[in-house]
Formats: structure tokens, C-alpha cells, sequence
């Protein structure tokens, strides 16, 4: 079946779903997340696709093995003959437990997201994320955000010397010696 009909079939499904049902899409946020601003059904679903089609749900989901790795090697350093042991329980019991945990931040950010546009601007977005050029730019988007990280980086030391030099060159004007 062709994907796009089956986008569309979704895309009806869950515009012509009963608000009840679409309701419950947006349970109420973790007591540890900040409260997101309430939003319309339509808006949340738009918003939903947006974080998924975006790509922030890969984000997510790559702090938590993370987390884990961190918390092997912590515990591994010093008790290294419980290393096979931890290591089954990481993978076999806590990975897929917590990686159900994603669905609060896709939620989290899909109410953000909703309530930071219109729904005809989350409309166009989400039609552009779909786009060859939108998936490019997804696709596109962790090795650049690096690179840009890294420019940034250089960027803001450069430019934190620069103001020290030029501060104490006035200072040293004004007979001043920093």
C-alpha cells in the first residue's frame, strides 16, 4: 500500500476520531515536567507529528542509553565482577522500561511546540517535514547542529579574548592596568 494513502487514511482517522478519544491523547504532564500550556486536540496531533518528523524523539531517545553507559561504567569501576550481570540488566530490563519513558518528552514537546504556532503554520510545517527537502534538512540536522556546536565554541572563545584585550586597551587609556 502506497505510503502516502496510508498517511492520508491516518491523517482522516484522527481528524474524523471523536474528541474523547483525541482527549486522551493528552494526559496530564509528569509532576517532574513544568506544566505545558493546554492546546486543542488538532493542534497537540500537529504537534505530535512535528516532534516525530523533526526528529527531537531521536534526541530523546539517545540520552538514555546514555544515562546507562554513564551508570555501567560509575558502578563497573569499582565492582567490576558484577560487569555481565549489569550489563544483562541494562539491556534486558532497564533500556526497554525506560525507553517507553521518550513518550513523556515527545508528549512534552508536542505541547510546546503546538502552543508556540498556529495550527495552519504547524500544518505547513509538518507538510514541509515531509517534503524531500524537509527530510533532508532531518537528516541533515545532527552533523550540522555538531559542526555549528563547534564553531560556536571557537566563535565564543575568539570572541570572549577579543573583549578582554579591547577592555583593557580602553582601561590602559584611561590609565588603568588589567
Amino acid at each position: 500500500m502506497n505510503t502516502n494513502l496510508i498517511r492520508l487514511v491516518a491523517v482522516a482517522l484522527l481528524v474524523a476520531a471523536p474528541l474523547p478519544v483525541l482527549a486522551q491523547a493528552q494526559p496530564k504532564a509528569p509532576a517532574f515536567m513544568p506544566a505545558a500550556p493546554v492546546v486543542s486536540d488538532v493542534q497537540f496531533a500537529l504537534g505530535k507529528e512535528l516532534s516525530i518528523l523533526s526528529g527531537l524523539n531521536k534526541g530523546f531517545e539517545s540520552l538514555i542509553p546514555g544515562i546507562l553507559r554513564e551508570m555501567q561504567m560509575n558502578f563497573t569501576r569499582t565492582r567490576p565482577e558484577i560487569a555481565a550481570d549489569l550489563d544483562k540488566v541494562l539491556k534486558e530490563i532497564i533500556l526497554p522500561e525506560f525507553n517507553k519513558r521518550t513518550d513523556e518528552m515527545v508528549d512534552q514537546s508536542a505541547r510546546i511546540l503546538a502552543s508556540s504556532m498556529t495550527e495552519p503554520e504547524l500544518k505547513d510545517v509538518v507538510a514541509f517535514l515531509k517534503t524531500p527537502a524537509g527530510k533532508k534538512y532531518v537528516e541533515t540536522q545532527p552533523v550540522s547542529m555538531n559542526r555549528i556546536m563547534q564553531s560556536m565554541d571557537s566563535w565564543n572563545r575568539d570572541l570572549s579574548v577579543t573583549v578582554v584585550d579591547r577592555v583593557r586597551a580602553e582601561m590602559k587609556k584611561k590609565g588603568h592596568d588589567l
